[in-house]
């Protein structure tokens, strides 16, 4: 599990097939997870400086891979007895969503992001979502894009100084979200309609 709370921007040796090779601060174990852009890894090989990874060929199916060289956000995962901060994140990339415009709004950033109009259900207004790893909070929801607010501190330590238009993102929706989701469809199947005690109850479980 991980926070969304970006401990490192690590830099990229080589990334072959399905190793990826970063040169980090963090010094990696054998066996370690480790969140790079959002993505739960895990550490393959330790190096003097850094750590080797693999991706999958499915994890390369739902990742942007092309943001995986020159620099990338990394965060191990957390252990037991850690500061929680941040949000419930799982490591586990829901969809690549693309950066339509990044509008300077006084003294903050408002970014819009486009997405595969499946996954908007899971995107909740003033709710939590990771993108590339960094945890943020959603400002607007619409029919296949959202908006969020970034703060100048976000935008100058991470790598969103570097997004542009165009640029493609690892997307996390809500987990809580996702769950509820999945449950209220299951439960329709053999009931006509949802009951606000059934929500109460699915709520409960959380």
């Amino acid at each position: 599990m991980f926070t969304g709370l970006i401990r490192e921007i690590a830099r990229v040796k080589s990334f072959t097939g399905e190793k990826l090779c970063i040169s980090s601060k963090y010094k990696a174990k054998l066996g370690d997870s480790i969140a790079i852009n959002g993505a739960c890894l895990s550490v393959v090989e330790v190096l003097p400086d850094g750590f080797c990874v693999e991706l999958s060929k499915e994890s390369q199916k739902v990742l942007a891979t092309e943001n995986y060289k020159n620099e990338v956000h990394i965060e191990p995962a957390m252990m037991m007895g850690d500061r929680f901060e941040g949000h419930v994140v799982q490591g586990h990339i829901d969809a690549i969503g693309e950066i339509k415009e990044i509008k300077q709004n006084g003294n903050s950033y408002d970014v819009f992001i486009e997405i595969d109009k499946e996954f908007i259900p899971f995107i909740v207004p003033k709710g939590s979502i990771t993108i590339d790893g960094v945890s943020l909070t959603v400002n607007d929801v619409g029919a296949n894009s959202f908006r969020l607010t970034i703060i100048p501190i976000t935008m100058r330590e991470t790598l969103f100084k570097n997004y542009h238009r165009g640029t493609k993102v690892n997307v996390e929706t809500d987990m809580f979200a996702r769950y509820v989701s999945h449950i209220i469809s299951h439960q329709t199947k053999t009931k006509s309609s949802v009951s606000w005690n059934d929500i109460d109850s699915i709520s409960a479980m959380y």
